[in-house]
């Protein structure tokens, strides 16, 4: 089945064609500001695609918080235009042929299910530390939504009092690190200057791995996935699965009756994983 894949972000929109089961002619165009640009930007490229191609539909990441039933995109995000109607029901108006759309942190787990970490799982967690901490649950192959679609959202999890986002996101880590030392750092650079004995960094960088650990502990005691994937910027850091898994160790050790060891990874596909599952979205939504 071909499609046009469509990923839309803050800043740029990602196009690429789904044939002979892999992405092709991968590019990006700049995000619109407002809706009816919108409109005209998306048309036009599944236009171009279909002039190539024969598709059979359109499969789109979007952030928000995606009602699949309802055809509508709720939340909100850095673009306040997409949300509370019924896009999908618009979309498949103007390319005149099917459209799914799946929330992107859900599309990049299940693109790391189909040909990433997670190929060959049943279940899955998946976590994206950026600016705060996202995530998805895949259980039984498929996006685990949740009653209100807050299945996955991790960044809310309370840990001594204060959000999962707050203490383990690496944005959070660095204006830590900056308003102590008058710097202006990003976490790469304080995850970095910890490898090298920096005190502060060092002090800094524990107040991330903590409670990062102690939510994966609980997600695994909570839905015990076969395993738990790390995507984000600070996934590129090859001390950060040493570290967390340094940390559940001892958090194992403090409780006396026998507890599950979490199956870490770090996500593969990267950059392309939104568009790699907002295939595999279309797949579940149109071959029922």
């Amino acid at each position: 089945m071909n499609l046009a894949v469509i990923d839309i972000g803050g800043t740029t929109i990602k196009i690429a064609t789904w044939k002979n089961n892999q992405l092709q002619d991968i590019h990006a165009v700049k995000t619109p500001k407002e809706l009816k640009a919108f409109y005209t930007v998306l048309t036009n490229e599944v236009n171009n695609i279909k002039n190539k191609t024969s598709i059979k539909g359109a499969a789109i990441s979007s952030p928000g918080a995606v009602d699949k039933d309802a055809g509508i995109i709720r939340g909100a995000s850095a673009l306040p235009y997409i949300h509370n109607f019924k896009i999908v029901d618009e979309l498949e108006k103007r390319f005149d042929f099917p459209v799914s759309i799946e929330n992107d942190a859900n599309s990049s787990a299940l693109g790391e299910l189909a040909e990433g970490s997670g190929q060959g799982c049943n279940s899955m967690a998946f976590f994206v530390i950026g600016t705060g901490i996202g995530g998805a649950l895949i259980i039984d192959h498929k996006i685990w939504h949740g009653a209100h679609l807050y299945g996955g959202e991790f960044g809310y999890m309370i840990i001594n009092g204060k959000q999962l986002s707050t203490l383990a996101s690496p944005v959070a880590m660095a204006k830590r690190y900056n308003e102590q030392t008058n710097s202006n750092l990003d976490g790469k650079t304080v995850f970095a200057l910890a490898d090298q004995g920096d005190k502060i960094a060092k002090k800094e960088r524990q107040t991330l791995i903590h409670p990062l650990a102690v939510a994966i502990f609980n997600i695994q005691h909570s839905f015990d996935p076969e395993k738990i994937v790390l995507g984000g910027g600070i996934s590129n850091n090859p001390e950060l699965i040493p570290l967390l898994n340094e940390e559940i160790k001892k958090i194992r050790s403090s409780i006396e009756i026998a507890t599950v060891n979490p199956h870490i990874v770090l996500c593969k596909l990267k950059s392309n994983a939104n568009l790699r599952g907002a295939v595999a979205d279309f797949e579940q939504e149109f071959n029922k």
